[in-house]
């Protein structure tokens, strides 16, 4: 990640950048791909600004590298001068990329805004779900989930799971089986707090949905209470 990000800097004439950014790294409690990847993005965020420097992030989101997109993700879901509008509607390119890595760090980058503002959040994602991009649709998911993986949970969906009802509801019988995984494992989610809310769920979309994949995502949401 040095060695790359040091030839990118001087490949676009912004070695300036490069100390400060690589002092964040330094700076790390534990250092982690993740960890690594966040710092560069936080740091090169705080340089363009510094810098009143408008042109070098934009011209980084097609890198054909994929850990640089993965930097760019954290410039996005970094900035607070962006409402979470303007965040979700930046990020979307990279949350539809075609590298699984960066379709992760984007939704990991953006989900401290989102559970800061769950309902604006779940409000725009519900029209993802109507996406024809399944990854698009996925992410609408995945970044709402309760728990999540590798991240804060969201404590109030973890209580009031129902608040997600806009964006499951639209995904419950999805062809998709990367949005079907990421919806059963929402529920299942929810399902170590408010059982009984995502058991009256799955009893009621079995009845009203009476397809493979609706069973599908039942099984894997019923997991956790079935044991």
């Amino acid at each position: 990640q040095r060695t790359l990000l040091e030839n990118l800097l001087i490949k676009h004439d912004r070695k300036i950048y490069l100390k400060p950014v690589l002092q964040k790294i330094d700076n790390l409690k534990k250092q982690t791909v993740n960890t690594i990847n966040e710092a560069i993005g936080i740091g090169l965020l705080e340089q363009t600004r510094l810098h009143n420097d408008c042109d070098f992030l934009p011209s980084l989101a097609s890198n054909q590298s994929d850990l640089v997109r993965c930097w760019v993700s954290y410039t996005i879901g970094k900035d607070e001068t962006s409402d979470i509008a303007e965040t979700l509607e930046s990020i979307k390119p990279l949350a539809a990329d075609p590298h699984f890595g960066v379709r992760e760090v984007a939704w990991l980058s953006v989900r401290q805004k989102i559970s800061r503002h769950i309902t604006n959040s779940i409000a725009i994602l519900s029209n993802w779900t109507s996406y024809d991009d399944d990854n698009l649709r996925r992410f609408a998911s995945e970044a709402t989930r309760p728990r999540g993986v590798w991240c804060e949970h969201i404590e109030m969906l973890k209580q009031n799971p129902e608040i997600g009802m806009p964006i499951l509801e639209p995904l419950k019988s999805d062809n998709s089986k990367y949005v079907q995984d990421s919806v059963g494992n929402w529920l299942n989610d929810a399902s170590k707090t408010q059982p009984v809310f995502v058991k009256e769920l799955c009893k009621r979309w079995d009845m009203e949905s009476d397809t493979k994949q609706t069973k599908y995502i039942i099984k894997k949401a019923l997991r956790s209470i079935d044991k």
